[in-house]
This record gives structure tokens, sequence and C-alpha cells, in this order.
């Protein structure tokens, strides 16, 4: 199920109407209408987590409606994960989200998680050019840990994610990187949203 259809069937499910859903969230109802429709499709973080609380869904739900996290298994049965794609370990680039292989998982990984490939030097020494990041998908990520990142909507990056009280700052392995720091206004205006943290890395031995 797609996000405007998660936005419409929970709340008919919960008896809202567009007016109530809009005076939770601090908006006007034709721009709960227009979530519902798919025309917008970038909530704030500050909208998407008034939105998830008073539909009582997890916010991870409301941030991204392409991701297919559906189990496949490989021919021993052993669980699979999706990789989905590319992260700059650099500059953020426009997300590419898009199942190119599988990657064999451990069970707990069966469900809720994807892989990415790394590219850049960013995060060297700690990630490389060509490893395979196994990440959680979540909003939650504690500061200090390794998050995927998506600025201004459509642009991902990998960096080690540090939060406090003036804002989330994006920080590189590489000392050639220089950090990425966004104020509170920022994180709601750009948006920066945290898609998931990285809990495994992979490295091919074939790799450069």
């Amino acid at each position: 199920m797609n996000i405007k259809d998660l936005i419409k069937n929970r709340r008919k499910e919960l008896g809202l109407t567009l007016l109530d859903i809009a005076n939770a969230c601090d908006v006007s109802e034709a721009t709960v209408s227009r979530w519902e429709s798919g025309d917008i499709v970038n909530m704030k973080r500050s909208r998407i987590a008034q939105l998830a609380k008073v539909l009582n869904v997890s916010p991870s739900l409301l941030i991204h409606d392409d991701y297919d996290f559906s189990t496949n298994y490989n021919s021993a049965n052993k669980p699979q994960a999706p990789i989905l794609g590319i992260v700059p370990c650099g500059e953020p680039i426009e997300a590419i989200e898009e199942v190119i292989e599988w990657i064999e998982v451990v069970p707990s990984q069966a469900k809720g998680h994807f892989g990415l490939i790394a590219k850049g030097d960013s995060m060297s020494p700690y990630i490389l050019d060509g490893d395979i990041l196994i990440v959680k998908y979540t909003p939650e990520v504690n500061s200090g840990k390794i998050a995927i990142v998506k600025v201004n909507g459509d642009e991902a990056t990998c960096k080690r994610l540090m939060i406090n009280d003036a804002g989330i700052t994006l920080m590189p392995y590489n000392p050639t990187y220089q950090p990425m720091m966004f104020s509170p206004q920022e994180v709601e205006d750009k948006p920066v949203i945290i898609i998931g943290e990285v809990v495994e890395i992979r490295r091919r031995f074939n790799q450069k």
C-alpha cells in the first residue's frame, strides 16, 4: 500500500474527517486532501510525526512508499533482502530506489531491511567504495550511529548521524570531507529525513 492510500484508509478506519487530520497537523483540509491524492509526497519531518501520531502508525510508514521489503528466499531457502541501488558516501545525489539484486541475510534481517552499495570515499576507511550496506529501515537512529539520510526529499547520503539541540550533523569519517550541518528549521524545511540505520557492512573481494 502506498502512502496516499495508507493515509486515506487509516483516516477512514479511525472515523476521522479531513478537518480532524488538518487540525491535528496544523495544516489546511486542502493539504490533507492533497496528501491523500498523492499531489504532495514530500512532507516535512514535523508533519510526518504529527500525522503518524493522529493515525496511530509508525512514522516509517509515511516516509517512503516505494521500498519493497517482501521476503525473498534463495535456492537454499535462506532469506534475502533487496539491494535497492547506490548510496553516495560523499555529496548527496538523487536517490536510486529499484531492486537490482538480492543478498542473503540472517533471519532477523529478513523483514524491514534492505541493501545499498556504497559509492565514494567520505566514509573511508570504515566504509569503502563498493561495500554493501545492510540497512534497517527506521526513522529512529541514535546519535553516533551510521545512517542513510535523505536531504531535499530526493537526495540520499550515508553518514555518521549526530543529533543535538543545534540540529543534525552528518559526519564523514574521511577528514578531507566537511560535515553537513542542518539547524532544526532546515531539518523541517529541506526536509532532512532519516531512512534507516546501517547495521552491517559487507566487502566484496573483487572490488577495488
